[in-house]
């Protein structure tokens, strides 16, 4: 079904997008600098789309080493508190319930899916122990792109509309392979803080080709210097999500002008984090690798500029 055609109510809607914007710089340096390129109100929907991730993600890393029962229900209650948002029930003021008010209006105004949701929410309660949907491990890629679904793919699916994309069907697929290449670096670079969780989401069949187990990466940690074979799966990791980029970047021709300057930003930016990894030696299991801020910026302002030299005449879609 699709988000309900009734008014948000404005009530608290400028604070409540205000601090998904403060979320999204705080938590998502990436998006929000690929956000600062897009029309004002495009930009607040990206940030409120980025703010419930972000709370719903908390929920799970914050609280799920250490009481998972708290974890599945604040998962339960994000799903609920949003549901009855669309069906007119603003709920509390506090941090969640502001956040869900920016989305719902997101929601509403640009008819995203409420599936969408749903299916990042079954992602989410995928990482909580003693859930139905709980999984310890991923056998291979198909098992993990269950997961990547709901905390990936459909990210880029609920963008389309927000970007007024012409052709949905069309850019659909690379959307959804985009938002692929993205959590895969986001699980290449996090590989040690993951472990801590007890988590390992790059599949078991990769590790395994390459001679790798959970002790050796447990060890690899605790020696802060990765074992060759470490280093080999993790270059294989790379190569793999390379290849998810490279499948994902045609869909960059179906964006907006107007658009395609911020998309292009983060897909540029994700890619160096790989370069980072290489550069790096694969040191990832004891630090979180990241582009310097200058080349962030230097990526920004050449995306920037190139969207001066495309920009065609204002349109209603561009508000």
């Amino acid at each position: 079904m699709s988000a309900e055609s009734g008014a948000v109510a404005p009530d608290h809607l400028d604070e409540a997008f205000r601090l998904c914007a403060s979320l999204t710089a705080e938590h998502g340096r990436t998006y929000d600098l690929a956000a600062r390129l897009l029309p004002e109100q495009r930009r607040h929907a990206v940030h409120a789309l980025y703010g419930f991730a972000r709370i719903v993600d908390d929920i799970v890393d914050v609280t799920d080493v250490d009481d998972p029962a708290a974890a599945a229900r604040g998962v339960d209650d994000a799903y609920a508190r949003l549901h009855a948002a669309l069906e007119g029930d603003p709920g509390a003021l506090d941090q969640t319930g502001l956040v869900v008010r920016a989305l719902t209006a997101t929601i509403t105004r640009y008819g995203i899916p409420v599936e969408y949701f749903d299916a990042f929410l079954r992602s989410m309660r995928m990482d909580i122990p003693g859930t139905a949907e709980h999984r310890v491990r991923y056998r291979d890629m198909d098992e993990l792109r269950e997961y990547m679904y709901g905390s990936a793919a459909v990210i880029g699916l609920k963008l389309l509309p927000v970007f007024g994309v012409d052709d949905v069907d069309a850019a659909a697929p690379y959307a959804s392979t985009l938002g692929e290449a993205f959590q895969l670096t986001n699980f290449i670079r996090d590989v040690g803080e993951d472990l801590d969780r007890g988590r390992v989401y790059l599949p078991t069949d990769l590790w395994t080709a390459f001679g790798v187990d959970d002790d050796l990466l447990r060890a690899g940690r605790s020696h802060h210097r990765p074992d060759p074979r470490i280093r080999r799966a993790l270059a294989h990791a790379v190569a793999l999500t390379r290849d998810r980029y490279r499948k994902a970047e045609p869909g960059l021709d179906l964006l907006p002008p107007r658009i395609r300057p911020g998309i292009s930003t983060a897909f540029v930016l994700y890619g160096r984090i790989l370069d980072e990894v290489e550069h790096s030696g694969y040191q990832v299991l004891d630090r979180r690798v990241a582009v310097p801020r200058h080349a962030r910026l230097s990526v920004a302002l050449r995306q920037a500029a190139s969207g001066m030299r495309i920009r065609r005449p204002k349109s209603v879609l561009d508000n």
